[in-house]
Formats: C-alpha cells, structure tokens, sequence
C-alpha cells in the first residue's frame, strides 16, 4: 500500500482554491493579479490525482482572502472549483464557485464593434449558455465567447 503525503503544508491563514480544473492554476493566478512579488506564501500543485475530477489543481495563498469579484473570475475559468478560507489552521468558510446566470462588467464582448466596446456607458452583459466548457454570449450582439477568450482579458 502506498504511503499518503501532504504535498504542500497546511496554512495558518489565507485561502484554498481547491478543485481547479487541471492545468489552470497558472491562470487562476493571473486573474487574481499575483505575481509572486506580493510578499505571500503561494503554493500550487498542478495535476494532482483527484477521485472526483481525475487530476486538479490546488493554489494556496497565505495571508489573502478573496474578493467576491475574485471568486466569480474563479468561477469563469473553473466552474467545480472551491473557496476556503482558513484561519488558525482551520477551514472558517467553504463555498463552491459557480457561474452566475449573466456575468456583468467582469469579461468584455470581443466584437470590436459591440456597442459594450464603445465610448457610451454601457458595461458588457454576457449570458451563460453553457457551464462546461463555459460558453457566453453577449446580450447586445450575440457573440460567442469561449474559456480560452476570456484568459486573454486576463
């Protein structure tokens, strides 16, 4: 029988994402603006063996707890992911992501032309049409617009 391990330690304070779709940690990452500069403990596994997902990632970021417009990016790029916020060794708060049924002023529409990309005052408005792979569509034009467009606004 093989010996478990903890691949990464336990953190004292600050938040788990857990269950984030295999190969995005990096980008999950980039949305939340960490560079590696900021002065916080990160730790990322990437393609860890999950029974529920088959492989996942994990990030850890000491000392930061989430925003909740952080977490709807969260949910954009990996809708099965989940949020912990630890605090003395111990998990204070769990929640699941989920994409909410239209996603305003978060992703922009990538038709030039769309009225939401002009000088009037108008904030994008993007349906959900699918969860897995996310798929949106844009109120005022219709465009479509895939996971990996979204990680270039990033």
């Amino acid at each position: 029988m093989a010996e478990k391990t903890l691949l990464i330690r336990k953190i004292e304070r600050g938040t788990v994402i857990d269950h984030i779709t295999a190969g995005y940690a990096l980008d999950v990452l980039r949305i939340l603006g960490i560079k590696g500069k900021e002065g916080n403990v990160i730790s990322i596994a990437m393609n860890v063996p999950s029974r529920k997902l088959g492989r996942k990632d994990i990030v850890k970021i000491e000392d930061r707890e989430l925003r909740p417009v952080e977490v709807e990016r969260i949910a954009l790029i990996s809708p099965c992911a989940t949020i912990d916020i630890v605090r003395d060794f111990v998990v204070a708060d769990k929640k699941r992501v989920s994409p909410p049924e239209m996603i305003v002023g978060i992703v922009k529409c990538s038709n030039p032309a769309c009225v939401s990309n002009s000088k009037e005052p108008v904030s994008s408005q993007l349906d959900v049409v699918q969860r897995e792979p996310l798929i949106l569509r844009c109120r005022y034009c219709g465009t479509i617009i895939e996971k990996e467009d979204i990680l270039k606004q990033f």
